[in-house]
């Protein structure tokens, strides 16, 4: 169960990726906006789904919260336990930021690509070790197996390589290589998607063992609804770099107040045929439009069953609708 106390706290944070032209005189005609003024906060132990449709800026966001992508504007702080003080991640260059690096963690979505063919199973697992000097030799050996024993794997697969293993098989070297410096927050970036079905449910019940065993708290960017809320505690919907809706998965399943994620829930398909047979299905209308363009006001009004004129020229707040606590519901739209 998630504690009270804020691990993580975005706050109006964008990513825009510049479009230039010209070859000798390059000049910037227009900004990609992948993550668009988006907040939101994240209680320790607690595990925040993040969904939306594929573009929308799910992986975007995590890799901008991680400082892997420097962020356009806003502020991700994140608590330090080692300090006992709040850091703001965004302002954290060089030395300070690498020493960060060993309390945020990310698993990969493509287990194929995001592992060195040229190094072995174990040193991929131990290069967090040698990079933050927290062990070396006999005790830097006996991590190494520990951890490989903790995902699933057998010790004796320290010495094979990456092609030697099934895509499940990657991905729990992938984790073993995100828990090797005793992270206090992980980025789950589509972690299963990849995967055959038969595998996602093993991966899905490693990450919810690994939470309850070492406390950790985690972002989940997934486009599975019914993954998400199987391991989540709250959701956030995202559509076109924006946040369009943010409750626990009960309320948001039950209480969807935003249009796109009623739209969204219509299309998880529900293993009862009665029910399936007198659901409404909600077909949007008309493409995403193009982050480089997005529409004036509520990004969603141009395929909105019921946008207004207010729609189409102001931004909606986030607004909470909900109680307090874990009864918040947060929602982006004029008309909810």
């Amino acid at each position: 169960m998630a504690e009270e106390r804020i691990l993580l706290d975005v706050k109006e944070l964008s990513m825009y990726f510049p479009v230039t032209k010209g070859v000798i005189f390059e000049r910037k005609v227009a900004d990609i906006k992948a993550v668009d003024h988006i907040s939101f906060y994240i209680r320790k132990g607690e595990t925040l789904g993040l969904v939306g449709e594929s573009g929308c800026g799910k992986t975007t966001a995590g890799r901008s919260i991680l400082q892997l992508y420097k962020p356009t504007t806003g502020s991700v702080t994140f608590w330090d336990d080692d300090r006992g003080e709040y850091v703001d991640l965004v302002t954290l260059k060089g030395e300070a930021m690498r020493k960060m690096r060993r309390k945020i963690q990310i698993i990969f979505q493509d287990p194929y690509g995001s592992l060195n063919p040229r190094m072995s199973c174990g040193a991929i697992v131990g290069e967090p070790l040698k990079i933050h000097n927290l062990a070396k030799g006999k005790e830097y050996q006996e991590r190494v197996e520990e951890l490989l024993t903790i995902v699933g794997l057998h010790p004796y697969f320290a010495s094979r390589y990456p092609h030697e293993f099934s895509g499940g098989q990657r991905q729990r070297i992938g984790i073993a290589r995100a828990l090797a410096s005793n992270p206090q927050f992980i980025v789950c970036d589509e972690p299963i998607s990849a995967l055959d079905v038969s595998i996602q449910a093993q991966i899905i019940n490693l990450l919810e063992e690994l939470q309850g065993r070492f406390g950790l708290t985690y972002l989940f960017i997934a486009h599975d609804l019914a993954v998400v809320r199987h391991i989540s505690d709250r959701i956030a919907v995202m559509y076109l770099g924006r946040l369009a809706e943010i409750a626990n998965r009960e309320e948001l399943y039950e209480n969807p107040l935003h249009p796109y994620t009623k739209a969204l829930l219509s299309a998880v398909p529900i293993p009862d045929p009665v029910i399936e047979a007198t659901r409404e299905r909600i077909i949007l209308q008309g493409d995403v439009p193009s982050p480089m363009n997005p529409p004036s006001g509520c990004v969603f009004h141009t395929r909105c069953p019921i946008a207004i004129d207010e729609c189409k020229v102001t931004i909606p707040a986030l607004r909470n609708l909900g109680g307090e606590g874990i009864n918040e519901h947060w929602v982006a739209c004029h008309r909810a």
